[in-house]
C-alpha cells in the first residue's frame, strides 16, 4: 500500500505516539481532575504536561489557554459559536473547510450575524487585500485557514492577524493542515482562536485536538456538564479550560498528542524540507504529463497537491488508483464546497495527494508512473 492521503490523517503514525497511547491505558488509567487521589492526580499532572507543550509550539500566552477538544472541528466551533456577537459581521474565505463554513452560515440563517466571504486574487496566496474591502463596522471575526486542504494555498496569517490586532477584530486561525508542518507563533501573529488538528500534521491520534486561545477573548461554552470545578453550581462554569472541557477527557488521544507534538518538534526540519521537496517536484512531474492539469501553484509547497487527469471525474481516479496500484489519495469536494466554486471544479472534484514524514521517493515515482499510465487511456 502506498498512503498518500496524509491530510485526512497522517498514517502510519510514530512509534513513539503509540506507545504514548498504550501507556496511557497501563500507567495513566484514571480520571484526571476528578478524583483527589494519587492515581487521579498523577494522570492530570500528564494531561497538564501536554497541555503546556501545546502552549509552547505555538507561543500560547499559558498553558491555561489550551482547551482541548475532540478535534478540529469541535474546536472551530466553539471559537465560531462561542464568540458570536448578535448584529456582527463575520469574514471568512473561499478556502475555508466546512467545520468552520457550516457554523458560520448558520448563524447568519439564525439572523444573528452577516457574512462576508474573501476569495484570493491571486493563484498562489490569500492576502490582506483580499480581506480589507469586506471589512465593516461591525466585522468582530475574521476566519480563514492557514493553508487550505484543498490544494495547499497557504493565507498570509501575519499580516492578515497583524490588521485584525490594530482594528480590534478578532482572528480565528484554522492549522488543521499546518500544524507541525508551518510556524505558528500566536503572539507574534496575533492569532486569538487557534483550532488544532491532533492528528495530521501533529502525527498523533484521531479523536483529540484542541482550541488554544488568547487572553483577550471572551468565550461561551457550547458544550455542558461535569467540569469537576464548581460542582455546587448548575450553572456552567467559564473558566478557561476546565469550564470548556465538559465530561471525561479522552487521556491515551491527549497523550498520543503529546508524543506527537515532541515528534514534530524534533522532526520539524525534516518534514518540513521534505513536504517542501516532494510538493514541488509532484508538481513539476505532474504538470510534464499530457491531460493532467494541476491546480496547486507551484510556490505552495505545503505538502498538498490537487489535480485532475482529463475530463475523467476525480472518484474514477481515485478508484484507479486504489485498485490497480494501492495507491491511496483523497477525490471530491473535500468538504470545502467554496474552495471549488472558486477553482471551477464544483463538478469534477479534484484528486489530492498529500505526504507525510513517512513519504518515500520511491512511492512518489511509483504514484508518477500509474498517474502517466492513466492519463495515456481514454477509459479506465
Amino acid at each position: 500500500m502506498i498512503y498518500l492521503d496524509n491530510s485526512a490523517t497522517t498514517y502510519p503514525k510514530p512509534q513513539s505516539v503509540i506507545n504514548a497511547v498504550g501507556e496511557a491505558f497501563s500507567k495513566f488509567g484514571a480520571n484526571p481532575g476528578r478524583s483527589g487521589h494519587s492515581f487521579s492526580i498523577k494522570t492530570a499532572i500528564r494531561v497538564a504536561e501536554v497541555r503546556e507543550k501545546i502552549a509552547s509550539f505555538f507561543n500560547a500566552e499559558s498553558p491555561e489557554n489550551v482547551i482541548f477538544t475532540s478535534g478540529s472541528t469541535e474546536a472551530l466551533n466553539l471559537a465560531i459559536l462561542g464568540s458570536v456577537k448578535k448584529g456582527g459581521h463575520i469574514i471568512c474565505t473561499s478556502n475555508d473547510h466546512n467545520s468552520a463554513l457550516r457554523p458560520i452560515f448558520e448563524l447568519e440563517k439564525q439572523g444573528l450575524v452577516e457574512v462576508s466571504v474573501a476569495s484570493p486574487k491571486s493563484d498562489d496566496k490569500l492576502r490582506l487585500s483580499d480581506i480589507m474591502p469586506l471589512v465593516k463596522e461591525n466585522t468582530y471575526l475574521i476566519c480563514t485557514n492557514h493553508i487550505s486542504n484543498v490544494d495547499g494555498m497557504e493565507t498570509d496569517i501575519s499580516e492578515i492577524g497583524r490588521y485584525a490586532y490594530k482594528n480590534g477584530i478578532l482572528f480565528l486561525v484554522d492549522s488543521a493542515q499546518s500544524a507541525g508542518h508551518k510556524q505558528i507563533d500566536m503572539l507574534k501573529q496575533h492569532i486569538d482562536f487557534l483550532a488544532v488538528a491532533g492528528h495530521k500534521g501533529l502525527y498523533g491520534p484521531m479523536g483529540v485536538g484542541a482550541l488554544v486561545v488568547s487572553s483577550k477573548v471572551a468565550l461561551r461554552p457550547i458544550k455542558f456538564g461535569g467540569t469537576g470545578t464548581f460542582s455546587q453550581n448548575l450553572t456552567q462554569p467559564l473558566d478557561i479550560p476546565e469550564g470548556f472541557e465538559s465530561g471525561t477527557l479522552p487521556v491515551p488521544n491527549i497523550l498520543g498528542l503529546g508524543a506527537g507534538v515532541d515528534f514534530a518538534i524534533i522532526n520539524q526540519q525534516k518534514i518540513c524540507q521534505k513536504l517542501d521537496d516532494y510538493t514541488t517536484y509532484l508538481n513539476y512531474q505532474l504538470n510534464e504529463i499530457p491531460g493532467v492539469k494541476v491546480y496547486t501553484h507551484p510556490d505552495n509547497a505545503n505538502g498538498v497537491i490537487a489535480f485532475n487527469v482529463g475530463e475523467m471525474p476525480s472518484t474514477e481516479v481515485s478508484d484507479f488508483l486504489d485498485e490497480k496500484f494501492g495507491i491511496m489519495v483523497r477525490s471530491g469536494l473535500h468538504c470545502a464546497p467554496l474552495k471549488h466554486k472558486h477553482l471551477g471544479t464544483i463538478d469534477q472534484g479534484v484528486v489530492r495527494a498529500s505526504i507525510s514524514y513517512f513519504t518515500t521517493y520511491s512511492e512518489i515515482q511509483k504514484f508518477l508512473r500509474a498517474i502517466s499510465i492513466l492519463a495515456k487511456n481514454d477509459k479506465i
